[in-house]
């Protein structure tokens, strides 16, 4: 189960209780009918405004079940002057990337193009430190440069050694 699926079931049973509550209440049957309509026009419309955040960017100011994250994996990112810089990370322990639209900074929007052309040209990946935490302090970049991937190892078996024979000469 997704976690929309699970926030729609939670969203459908609270509304199921509400209903309940209304029907029971001593009131007029025509109140408790317009209470059932609207809980009934309620749940279709809840889910389809789920669904419809699903596609969208997510403001960092709003994350706060992953707001601990050290570091994240920027897979893409788009600048769009003064409104966002709209970044898709890949966090630690997650298995989907998702979408996070930070707010316009021109400090941030050029360390983000400095750091992906270093990253080119080293051929490693972007990370971004603290993606959810608002931060005072310049000193340390946001964007930086993977360091270059180390080479892989090398062989560290050695051929016995060979020893010059003169021709003519058996050994």
């Amino acid at each position: 189960m997704t976690s929309v699926t699970q926030i729609f079931v939670l969203t459908a049973a609270l509304v199921a209780m509400l209903s309940l509550i209304s029907i029971w209440a001593p009131r007029r049957l025509a109140i408790k009918g317009a209470a059932l309509v609207t809980a009934v026009l309620f749940l279709p419309l809840a889910y389809a405004s789920l669904v419809e955040l699903l596609s969208k960017p997510k403001p960092v100011d709003l994350e706060w079940r992953l707001s601990d994250a050290a570091e994240a994996e920027v897979l893409a990112s788009r600048l769009v002057e003064n409104e966002a810089i709209y970044v898709w990370l890949q966090l630690p322990g997650l298995a989907e990337p998702r979408a996070y639209a930070l707010p316009w900074d021109r400090a941030s929007a050029e360390q983000l193009q400095h750091a992906h052309r270093e990253a080119e040209g080293r051929q490693s990946g972007l990370k971004m430190r603290l993606p959810f935490e608002p931060s005072l302090d310049d000193n340390e970049p946001t964007f930086y440069a993977q360091p270059q991937p180390a080479l892989p190892p090398k062989d560290l078996v050695q051929p016995e050694p060979e020893f010059y024979q003169p021709p003519g000469r058996d050994a």
